[in-house]
């Protein structure tokens, strides 16, 4: 999302919002290194009919004296709205220790979830559980899904992956919901060479499978780092063949006129 400029972003949104039509809750992303640029994006998203909004806090904002300031800025701007605290590692974000989110959440209460990625997430997770404030309902985790079967062991409310497997990790978590125990564990195992090359690729190897999946017509990226070289995307194919019989049916996504 660094990567686009602020009326991409208002449009990407407006997209996701229209496609999904209101069938499930939409957590929009409006982070940014301004906090007035994510009170903009915030705004537009919940006039849009988003039920959430994530946020990352920049990491120059490291202390939890400034990490309130922003998030009582972005809450008295969108007032009501549920917010999810991104917990990113530096450098990219302020990567907080989990004493410093709960004092954070405890302050301000539209901070309702919080989004660990931050590692060893699952550590992590639990001190968020067992200290948040009662306004604090769940903890998500991230980072890929690589961690998923150690987060859930620990409460987690669910992840939020990248989404070239989508329904698999869907899979999964309703194994887990059904306390079948193995069956995470088969998911997970089949997932994880994929969730591997994603680890070291990141948007080449997802832009890549949703392409050869029908769901993109490109895997143009503008977010710097490797990208995937024939065999690499060999081995990728043979990875997604293996977990052909997981995948639904891809039908791309319908063009918005204009």
């Amino acid at each position: 999302m660094a990567q686009l400029s602020v009326p991409e972003r208002l449009s990407l949104t407006a997209a996701v919002l229209e496609e999904v039509a209101g069938r499930v809750p939409v957590v929009a992303g409006v982070s940014s290194a301004q906090a007035a640029t994510t009170i903009e994006l915030a705004r537009a998203a919940i006039a849009q009919g988003a039920a959430a909004l994530m946020v990352a806090v920049p990491p120059d904002r490291p202390t939890v004296r400034t990490q309130v300031e922003y998030f009582r800025e972005v809450s008295a701007a969108v007032p009501g709205a549920v917010l999810v605290l991104q917990n990113v590692p530096q450098p990219v974000g302020a990567g907080l220790d989990p004493e410093a989110i709960v004092e954070v959440a405890a302050v301000v209460q539209a901070i309702r979830y919080v989004k660990e990625e931050t590692l060893p997430s699952g550590q992590r997770l639990t001190v968020l559980r067992e200290r948040g404030p009662a306004s604090l309902v769940g903890v998500f985790g991230g980072a890929g899904g690589r961690y998923i079967t150690d987060e859930l062991r620990r409460g987690a409310a669910g992840t939020m992956p990248a989404i070239e497997l989508a329904e698999v990790h869907v899979a999964l978590f309703k194994a887990h919901r059904a306390g079948d125990a193995a069956r995470v564990r088969e998911l997970f195992t089949r997932m994880l060479p994929i969730l591997n090359v994603q680890a070291v690729f990141r948007w080449s190897l997802t832009k890549y499978v949703l392409s050869a999946r029908g769901l993109l017509p490109c895997e143009h990226q503008r977010a710097a780092g490797p990208r995937l070289d024939a065999l690499d995307k060999a081995d990728v194919d043979a990875f997604l063949g293996d977990l052909q019989d997981l995948l639904l049916p891809t039908h791309p996504l319908r063009r918005r006129a204009g």
